[in-house]
């Protein structure tokens, strides 16, 4: 249940979106660098699940290949249906092809969805995220169907910029929460608990 005054998640939708629009070029490729070695300094095992960041999302393909030069095999997802994601093997910037929606995907084989248990580390796009964890994506709910099959173990990351990470966002029933969140300046933190002032 809402408390009082709070927004709902549709105007939070709003509000991020046309704040990432505003975003000039020359801060979009700061942050884009800034995830970039963010990433690269991170704990990875041999397979990790990340994104390809559209539609003003922080980050870039560099992310994947700091993870590819820090020794794993990264997964991306495919465009589907209703189903959990399916994924499939990051190669390289060529190998990405134009995919539903304006999104990139590998031009690999599928892996199905329940290659996302071989990773360890997931790094999953967000409009924002709270200090417990709650994710605010796009509303498909293409995560939160996929992210059931993941290992128990599984760093589960939302990757948002320094401003999209919020005291307390809405809340439903069968939102999955984050363990951390990775941001441009503010790097990797672990959530969790009620908001307090940093």
């Amino acid at each position: 249940m809402e408390m009082p005054g709070e927004r709902d998640k549709h105007a939070w939708r709003g509000e991020i979106l046309a704040r990432r629009a505003a975003v000039s070029a020359d801060e979009r490729a700061s942050e884009a660098l800034a995830l970039a070695e963010a990433v690269g300094e991170l704990e990875v095992s041999e397979w990790v699940c990340a994104y390809v960041p559209v539609h003003g999302e922080p980050g870039s393909t560099a992310q994947l290949d700091a993870l590819r030069e820090a020794g794993a095999r990264v997964l991306l997802p495919l465009t589907g249906g209703a189903e959990p994601l399916s994924w499939a093997e990051y190669t390289g910037r060529d190998d990405l092809r134009k995919a539903r929606y304006g999104l990139l995907e590998p031009s690999g084989p599928a892996l199905g969805a329940e290659a996302v248990a071989l990773a360890e580390l997931i790094l999953i796009p967000a409009l924002a995220v709270d200090r417990r964890g709650v994710r605010l994506g796009r509303g498909a709910g293409h995560y939160d169907r996929t992210l059931g099959a993941a290992r128990p173990d599984a760093r589960l990351v939302a990757v948002v910029r320094d401003d999209e990470f919020v005291d307390r966002l809405p809340e439903e029933p069968h939102d999955l929460r984050m363990g951390w969140v990775l941001t441009p300046r503010g790097g990797l933190r672990q959530l969790g608990g009620d908001p307090v002032a940093e």
